[in-house]
C-alpha cells in the first residue's frame, strides 16, 4: 500500500489522501523505530495569535469596565440604581476575571496540546490542573492512526481536521470501512461504541506550530503503526 506519511519539504496538506500505510513486520512494528533518541518528547502548541491577544485584550476591558460598575455603584450608595451597578459589577469581576486568569495563565504556561514520547501518545491537562493529570496512551494499545475532516466547506465555521489514535483494532476497522458520515462517531463523546476513540481525538488547530503529517510522522517513527485517511473518502 502507498505510505500515507511525506517528508516535511513536501506539501502541508496531510497524509496522502485515500491511502494507508500497513505495520511494518518483525521487530518494526515494535514500540520504538530506533532513530528516536530515548526520552525525546515531540510536544504540540498552540502559537500565539493576534487574535488570542485581542481577545485577552477584549477581557481585560471587560473586566476593567465591570469595577467601573462597582465603584459606580458604591458611590450611588443604598439606592436602586447603586445596589444595581454593585451587583452587575461584581458578576462581571467574577465572569471576565476568570476568563483573564484563565486565557493569560495558559498564553503564559504554554501547555502542550499533544505529546508523543517514548512511553505513547500523552494528553496533558490544561492549565491550571497539574502537569500529572495528565491521560497516556502507551503505543503497545495503538491500533491505528487516523485522518478525518468533519464539517462543510464554504461555510462559516468550513471544515476541521482531526487526528485519532485508535485503541483497539475493532476502532481501526471502523475507521477503515466506515462511510465518511459515521466517522464523525469518533470525535463525538456521546456514542458509546466510540467512546474509546475520543479520548485520544485531537482537532487539528490552525495555531498549532506543528501539521498534521509531521504529527503523523514522528507518532510513526515511535511505532510503526497503520495510518489511514479518511478525510476525503
Amino acid at each position: 500500500m502507498p505510505e500515507t506519511e511525506r517528508t516535511e519539504s513536501g506539501p502541508e496538506t496531510g497524509p496522502e489522501t485515500g491511502s494507508e500505510t500497513g505495520p511494518e513486520t518483525g521487530s518494526g512494528a515494535e514500540a520504538g523505530g530506533g532513530d528516536v533518541a530515548a526520552g525525546e518528547v515531540f510536544a504540540v502548541r498552540v502559537r500565539a495569535t493576534w487574535r488570542a491577544i485581542w481577545q485577552l485584550l477584549a477581557t481585560l476591558i471587560l473586566f476593567l469596565a465591570s469595577a467601573g460598575f462597582v465603584a459606580g455603584g458604591v458611590t450611588g450608595g443604598a439606592s436602586v440604581g447603586g445596589v444595581m451597578f454593585t451587583v452587575l459589577g461584581f458578576a462581571g469581576l467574577a465572569l471576565f476575571g476568570t476568563g483573564l486568569f484563565m486565557s493569560a495563565g495558559g498564553m503564559l504556561a504554554r501547555r502542550p496540546v499533544l505529546e508523543l514520547n517514548g512511553d505513547g501518545v500523552r494528553r496533558p491537562p490544561r492549565w491550571p490542573l497539574p502537569r500529572g493529570a495528565g491521560r497516556t496512551l502507551p503505543w503497545a494499545d495503538v491500533a491505528a492512526i487516523t485522518a478525518l475532516r468533519r464539517g462543510v466547506g464554504g461555510t462559516r465555521r468550513g471544515e476541521q481536521d482531526y487526528i485519532v489514535f485508535l485503541p483497539t483494532a475493532e476502532l481501526a476497522e471502523l475507521a477503515r470501512t466506515s462511510g465518511r458520515p459515521r466517522l464523525v462517531a469518533l470525535t463525538m463523546r456521546d456514542v458509546p461504541a466510540t467512546a474509546e476513540a475520543v479520548r485520544w481525538c485531537f482537532a487539528v488547530e490552525q495555531g498549532w506550530d506543528a501539521t498534521l503529517p509531521q504529527i503523523v510522522k514522528e507518532a510513526r517513527r515511535r511505532r510503526r503503526v497503520p495510518v489511514i485517511d479518511r478525510r476525503t473518502k
